[in-house]
């Protein structure tokens, strides 16, 4: 198993049950494809760098896992198809 860093940003004009249901839904999408997770944080409303779908802030997540190659390519399958998220980023560590 490999370690990654998932990040994603969820839309910030949701209500907050919303963003926390978004952000629940793409943790079960790894949990569900057998990734253990060693550190989750939610990094709350930040400023983007730059306009994403015409909003300038969004709410930051980010997941650190150990999993297999399959569980963060069904992450990455899900994020394209989920309107909710504004960007996602999967980046391996290498230790």
């Amino acid at each position: 198993m490999n370690k990654y860093e998932v990040m994603f940003i969820v839309r910030p004009d949701m209500e907050e049950a919303e963003i926390k249901k978004t952000a629940d839904d793409m943790k079960k999408v790894l949990a569900d494809n057998g990734a253990k997770f060693l550190e989750e944080k939610s990094l709350g409303q930040k400023e983007l760098a730059y306009e994403i779908n015409k909003f300038k802030t969004g709410y930051y997540y980010l997941f650190v896992v150990e999993a297999e190659s399959k569980a963060t390519k069904e992450f990455d399958r899900v994020a394209r198809i989920n309107e909710s998220l504004l960007r996602h980023l999967v980046v391996k560590v290498e230790d």
